[in-house]
């Protein structure tokens, strides 16, 4: 049997497999996180509760209308971007000449109303959410089996991923976004419905968690405390890779994962803290984050 430093390669691997599908979950929450951030100014508090929300729109559709997967995997995030929108349309565009502190509180306060609405409705145990059927089952790579869905996962997050990086960075639409945020008044003068373009940008943030929750449902299952559960991890990771940095957020996700996986293998006890080490190891090397900008 091949041995990966004294470990099976099959369990080696096995890990890293498991980390590469955190990776893809954290790098698709902490992409929305740096988005809303990097261009609004609002630190999202309410993120983890928006991907909990997508998976439980995704299993209403699927338990309660009969829509199959793939309806559900395309109309849950845009049901979750259309919510966002309405809130940042509603609520935060009354905070942006406010502290921060104040769309934090809000935020925060947010997730609770959410998080606490499902509770009281499905409790906190994990309703179970089946992968389409073309995905069943798994491929035999010879040195492991991967399971075909899993596969998916990483697949379509780094399409994503890379997809709205481009979006942001590479097109005119996004180039008039980061200008709507940093000078307002002067994108006006050209005509461009500047509020239309922050609501926009709050529903693709949102948008994107809705789209991790119902991608991960069929992994973790669909629970009220999903959120919460993973919210904290992706800070940190939005923290390492630069508060506001869209490449370091997707670079520094799948980073993460993949030494959150290592770290199972080699010393699984520091597993569920070796991204907090790592985060306080950078802030005291680079206070701005491995990809963020230093003033």
């Amino acid at each position: 049997m091949t041995m990966v430093f004294g470990i099976p390669i099959q369990a080696f691997l096995g890990q890293l497999l498991v980390g590469l599908i955190n990776g893809s979950f954290y790098a698709m929450l902490s992409l929305g996180l740096a988005i809303i951030f990097g261009l609004l100014r609002i630190i999202n508090f309410a993120h983890g509760a928006q991907y909990m929300l997508g998976a439980f729109v995704g299993y209403l559709f699927l338990s309660v209308t009969g829509l199959g997967f793939w309806p559900s995997l395309i109309l849950a995030p845009l049901v979750v971007g259309l919510l966002g929108a309405l809130v940042e349309r509603v609520a935060l565009r009354r905070l942006y000449d406010l502290d921060p502190l104040y769309g934090l509180l809000f935020t925060f306060g947010l997730a609770l109303v959410i998080e606490g609405t499902f509770r009281y409705y499905y409790g906190a145990s994990g309703q179970p959410y089946a992968p389409p059927a073309a995905l069943a089952g798994g491929t035999n790579l010879g040195f492991m089996f991967l399971p075909n869905y899993r596969g998916f996962i990483v697949a379509a997050s780094l399409i994503v991923c890379i997809a709205t990086w481009a979006l942001i960075e590479k097109t005119r639409l996004g180039a008039t976004l980061r200008a709507a945020t940093e000078n307002p008044s002067l994108v006006r003068a050209f005509g461009i419905n500047v509020p239309f373009l922050l609501t926009l940008t709050y529903g693709i943030g949102s948008g994107l968690a809705g789209l991790a929750g119902i991608l991960a449902a069929p992994v973790y299952q669909v629970s009220p405390l999903m959120g919460s559960n993973i919210i904290i991890v992706v800070f940190a990771v939005v923290v390492i890779g630069g508060m506001g940095s869209i490449g370091g957020a997707i670079a520094t996700g799948y980073l993460l994962g993949l030494c959150e996986g290592l770290t199972k293998v080699f010393y699984p006890e520091a597993s569920n803290i070796v991204v907090f080490v790592i985060m306080a190891i950078v802030l005291l090397i680079r206070p701005a984050g491995l990809f963020g900008r230093t003033a």
